[in-house]
This record gives structure tokens, C-alpha cells and sequence, in this order.
């Protein structure tokens, strides 16, 4: 019996061994036929994957340009050093060699790469914007041993020096986790942040084509497999003219403010400056962050777009508002004049004229060319603020006048019913003095006054201002009734400021029609003035407004300029005499020439 068992044991391990080859056989032919079969289509995929490659070809931005189509604004080809996402794992032990031999810090590099986490798998990562020779340099040198980077070649956007129309192109910079959620953008796309880049990004932006490659184990590209072409961004043709924004920069200077001119009968923006500007070169690439923080924590607000945002009390430019109201309302088809001394008292309150000593007697043609406060006092109380209020809204203050600009503020035209829903309070007559002669709780913008005289100066057609210069496209205009005699009598007074010794005698040409309004602005009242002893505190320094246009009758230009801190109206009035002095110049000598060569201003330096 026991030979008998001993002589079973080999057969048993023979079968157990033939069950276990057989098992193994059939876990391999699974295993196979998953693989060749089941996951076919995946591997293959994989396989190819190791294989190709997907490189984007980025589309430049379209040029800007002024009216006459001279470039103001393009864009530069320059390589960035890139990284397809796939391969982020791969490299992650060569950071830091990658960190050095690109001249960078390792913290920025992984940044960057934790940045674009949620990037689609083919999105190249920018590792550093404009490669220099030595970067190139080093991605060349390290083909075989780094060959998850690429060279991409780049389009920069580049323009004019010295912040030249900073306020109206803006600037582009990369999108944002907000915009790609609000728009649809991809991360890493460069798009408009500011201004015109901003509103008609979609215009200026273009669309990106990619290119297919075969690569070998190195990187090293071996066969081209298919291209698909990018869609530059189309070319933007702005209403601005070069030499009138020109002489707006030279005659401003460095001093904090506004100029903005249109033509208003169209509502073509001719000139948009804004003080303190900043150099949107600096977005074209990476900023860095001390020069942001700079930016944005400077107290004279360099970002802020003045022209379009700055609201500010506008002073005795409102008179011809007033005045306008005072004509339509017939307050002055009688005899109407007022004495003045220096002074008034309305409702037991002493209100004061600019002129201590009084302007005297003087009627309304004398009272808007002497700008005399007096007379507009006794003109606002006669009116009441409700007419006043509904006037200035006619003619389009206290709401946005459309320019295709974001960001615009629509300013404020008080009202008993505005100050009973905003403060609580019921209006008290006194502030109807105030307003009168554009003090109190009244605000504009340079663009809402330029557009408020303009249209009225027109006869009641309000022009909406417009950016894009775009052929047969007609202006988009808005109707007010006046009476004839109220243009001639008011546009009469707006040329004796200019021409007849009245405040705005500064801005008088010889030979030229020019008309306008000065405006003082106080930012403290007669008593902290006279608290101060005559001291001078510039930031409490009274802001300087002129609106002047040409011809008197039917005005081809209006130039409104805001100086802030500028102590009186006069000292603005030669900075809107120059831009009109341009305008003038350039219509007697015709189109002007283009640049040079075909130079945009951003390549000739000026």
C-alpha cells in the first residue's frame, strides 16, 4: 500500500503543473486579447501620442491704426520657450537645471506650471515670454535630453513710446480665471485689458492655427503631418488723428488732466488723452509685480482713464447750460440785468463772485463772457434746480454718452428726488445756487462736457462720440429742439469769451473762429480757503476746465481739457487753442503724409 501512494504523488504534481501552464495560458491570451482588441484603439492611440506632436502657430493681433491709416500700434515676432502639458511629469526632476539655464527662479517656473494644471492636455505651457539668443541657445543645446521643449514663435504687442494714446489703446495682458469662465477664452490667451484692445478684442484678437509633427525619441522633429493656418485679427481703423492727439501730448505736457476733441457732427474722436499716462509696453509682456503695485497704488491714479471716468464738479462751464435753459425758457427776452458787487445773499446765505471787486452791471451777453457768478446765481434761482436738472439731462449730462470705451461713468445732475433717495434729505434751495454756476454736487467727464457743448453748439444734434472709423457707416445722432435766436445768442457770448477780453482769451487764434467756456472748480469753500491764510495747498487748488470749439456756427471741432489743480479755467484754454491751432493747420495743407518708409510710430520712436 505504501509503494502503491508513493507512486501516485508524481502523477499529481504533473497534472497540478499542467493546470497551472494552462491557467497562465489563458490569462495570456485574455490579457492579449485585451490588449489587441479591447483596448486597441486606446494603446494605438497612446503609441501615437509618443509619436506626434501638436504645436500651436499663434495668430498676431491686428494693427491699429489713426484715420488716415497711419499704424499706431503693432506688433513684433518674438520665440517664447514653451512645455506641451503631457509632458510636465516628465521634467519635473530637470526644474531646476531648466530654471537655470533659462535664467529664471524656480518658484516662478513652478508657478507656471501649477497655473496651467487644468490646461487641456496639448495647451503649451509659456515657460518664459521673449527667448533670448542665450535661451535659444540652451533649448538647442539640450535637444536629446530635454526634448519636451519647444521654441513657439510669438507676436508681441508693441506700441508707441512715452504712453502715447496710452488711455484709448489700452493694453493686452493673459486671461484671467474670471474671463475664461465670463468669455470663453483659453488660458494662456493674450487679450485686450483696457480700451480700444478691450472692446474690440474680438476684432483685434484673430484665431490660432496648430501644425501636426512626427518627433523621434529625441524630440527631434522628422515629418510634417498636416497645418492648419492661423486668422490673423483684422485690422482696427480708429476716428483719432495722429497730429491732433500730437499736439494735445506736446501741449499738455507732464500736468495731470484731460484733453479729448471730436467733431461734432459725426461724433468722431479726434484726440484722448489722459494724465498721468503709463507705458502699455510694460503689459506686453509679463509685468512684473512691483511695477503693478507701483501703478496701482500711485495716488495720482496713472491707470485711471480721465477723459471718460474722471467725474468732476465742472465748474462755470455749466453756465452754458444754464444759460441755454435761461434762453429756451425766455427768461431773457426782457431786459435782464444784474448788479454785481462781489457778491449776493440767496436765502440768508452770502454767496460770492470769482471777481471780488464785482463785474457791475452787466446782462447776459457780458455775464457769460466775464463769466460774472453773480448774475448766474439770481439766472438759477429765477430757473429752479428741477429745470436746470432737466435740461443738463437733455443735453446729456448725468448719464453715458455711448463712446465704445468700457469703463465710461455717467457723472451726476442732482435733484431733489436724487438727494431724498440717496441722502435721505430734502433738497434745500441754496444748493440751486451752487449748481448754478457748476458747483455742489454736480460731477462730468471731460468726453460728457465736449459732448453737452458740442451738440448744443450744433443747434440741439448730439452726435454720440465714435472710436472706429468705419466706411459708409453713418453717425449715430440724437435731437434736442432749440430756438434759433438761443444759438445765435449763446454761440455770440462763447465767441466774446475767446475774442472780446473774457476769461477765455488765452485760447483766441488769429484768423480762426474759435468760441468757448472757462471753468473754475472749487474743491474747498471760501472759509477753508481763508482758514488757510492764503496759503497754497495743491491738492486743494481749484481744478482749471476750457471747452472750446471752431467755428462758432456749426462747429467743426470741440476740445474739452481738464486740468486738475489748475487754479483757473484760463490756464486750460491754451492747451484747447493748440489742438484747434492743429486742426486748422492740417485743413489748410491737406492729408497729411504717411510714415515714413511705412514706419508705425511705434518703430520710428516718436
Amino acid at each position: 500500500m505504501h509503494l502503491h501512494a508513493d507512486s501516485k504523488l508524481p502523477s499529481q504534481r504533473l497534472n497540478l503543473l499542467r493546470y497551472g501552464i494552462v491557467a497562465v495560458a489563458v490569462l495570456l491570451l485574455v490579457g492579449f486579447w485585451q490588449l489587441q482588441v479591447v483596448r486597441s484603439d486606446y494603446y494605438a492611440d497612446l503609441a501615437e501620442r509618443n509619436h506626434i506632436r501638436t504645436l500651436p502657430l499663434m495668430a498676431p493681433r491686428g494693427i491699429i491704426q489713426d484715420r488716415e491709416g497711419r499704424t499706431l500700434v503693432d506688433h513684433v515676432p518674438t520665440f517664447s520657450v514653451i512645455l506641451i502639458r503631457e509632458h510636465v511629469g516628465e521634467i519635473r526632476d530637470a526644474l531646476p537645471a531648466i530654471a537655470r539655464g533659462l535664467n529664471l527662479e524656480l518658484a516662478e517656473l513652478e508657478s507656471r506650471l501649477e497655473e496651467f494644471a487644468t490646461a487641456p492636455p496639448y495647451q503649451p505651457i509659456v515657460l518664459k515670454d521673449e527667448a533670448t539668443l542665450a535661451d535659444i541657445a540652451f533649448i538647442e543645446a539640450h535637444r536629446t535630453d530635454l526634448s519636451e521643449l519647444e521654441l513657439l514663435l510669438m507676436y508681441k504687442r508693441r506700441y508707441p513710446p512715452n504712453g502715447f494714446g496710452a488711455h484709448l489703446f489700452g493694453y493686452v495682458g493673459e486671461t484671467t480665471a474670471k474671463e475664461i469662465a465670463a468669455r470663453g477664452y483659453r488660458l494662456g490667451d493674450v487679450v485686450g485689458k483696457m480700451g480700444v484692445e478691450r472692446h474690440y478684442n474680438q476684432i483685434l484678437m484673430g484665431e490660432n492655427g496648430q501644425r501636426r509633427v512626427i518627433v523621434d525619441s529625441r524630440g527631434k522633429e522628422v515629418e510634417k503631418l498636416d497645418q492648419k493656418k492661423p486668422a490673423p485679427g483684422r485690422p482696427l481703423r480708429l476716428t483719432l488723428d495722429y497730429d491732433l492727439q500730437l499736439a494735445a501730448e506736446q501741449a499738455m505736457q507732464d500736468r495731470q488732466g484731460a484733453v479729448v476733441a471730436l467733431d461734432p457732427r459725426s461724433g468722431d474722436i479726434l484726440a484722448f488723452l489722459s494724465r498721468p499716462g503709463f507705458d502699455p509696453n510694460l503689459f506686453a509682456g509679463r509685468i512684473p509685480p512691483e511695477q503693478w503695485r507701483a501703478l496701482t497704488e500711485d495716488p495720482a491714479k496713472p491707470l485711471l482713464n480721465r477723459v471718460t471716468q474722471a467725474q468732476l464738479a465742472p465748474g462755470s462751464v455749466f453756465k452754458v447750460v444754464v444759460a441755454t435753459a435761461a434762453l429756451e425758457e425766455g427768461l431773457f427776452d426782457r431786459p435782464f440785468a444784474v448788479r454785481c458787487p462781489g457778491w449776493a445773499n440767496h436765502y440768508g446765505r452770502t454767496f460770492r463772485c470769482w471777481r471780488p471787486e464785482g463785474h457791475g452791471v452787466v446782462g447776459f451777453h457780458q455775464a457769460l463772457v466775464d463769466s460774472c457768478d453773480v448774475f448766474f446765481y439770481q439766472v438759477g434761482r429765477q430757473l429752479g434746480i428741477e429745470r436746470i436738472a432737466r435740461y443738463a439731462r437733455q443735453f446729456g449730462l448725468g448719464g453715458l454718452t455711448g463712446i465704445d470705451l468700457p469703463g465710461e461713468e455717467a457723472g451726476l445732475i442732482p435733484s431733489p428726488e436724487w438727494k431724498q433717495r440717496v441722502q435721505k434729505q430734502p433738497w434745500f434751495d441754496g444748493e440751486t445756487i451752487s449748481v448754478a454756476i457748476g458747483q455742489g454736487p454736480i460731477m462730468v467727464t471731460p468726453l460728457q462736457l465736449a459732448y453737452a457743448i458740442g451738440g448744443i453748439a450744433s443747434g440741439g444734434v448730439f452726435a454720440r462720440p465714435r472710436l472706429i472709423l468705419e466706411p459708409g457707416s453713418q453717425p449715430v445722432l440724437r435731437r434736442v429742439s432749440l430756438k434759433p435766436e438761443t444759438l445765435s445768442r449763446l454761440t455770440d457770448a462763447l465767441w466774446g469769451v475767446v475774442n472780446e477780453n473774457g476769461t477765455g482769451a488765452l485760447a483766441r487764434l488769429p484768423e480762426i473762429d474759435v468760441a468757448g467756456k472757462t471753468g473754475t472748480a472749487q474743491l474747498v469753500s471760501y472759509d477753508t480757503l481763508k482758514r488757510l491764510g492764503g496759503r497754497r495747498v495743491r491738492t486743494l487748488t481749484e481744478n482749471a476746465w476750457f471747452v472750446g470749439l471752431a467755428p462758432r456756427r456749426n462747429p467743426e471741432i470741440v476740445v474739452a481739457v481738464l486740468l486738475e489743480h489748475g487754479e483757473h479755467g484760463a490756464a486750460a484754454a491754451p492747451v484747447a487753442r493748440e489742438v484747434i491751432k492743429a486742426y486748422y493747420d492740417k485743413k489748410n495743407r491737406g492729408p497729411a503724409p504717411q510714415f515714413a518708409r511705412g514706419l508705425s510710430l511705434a518703430e520710428r520712436g516718436q
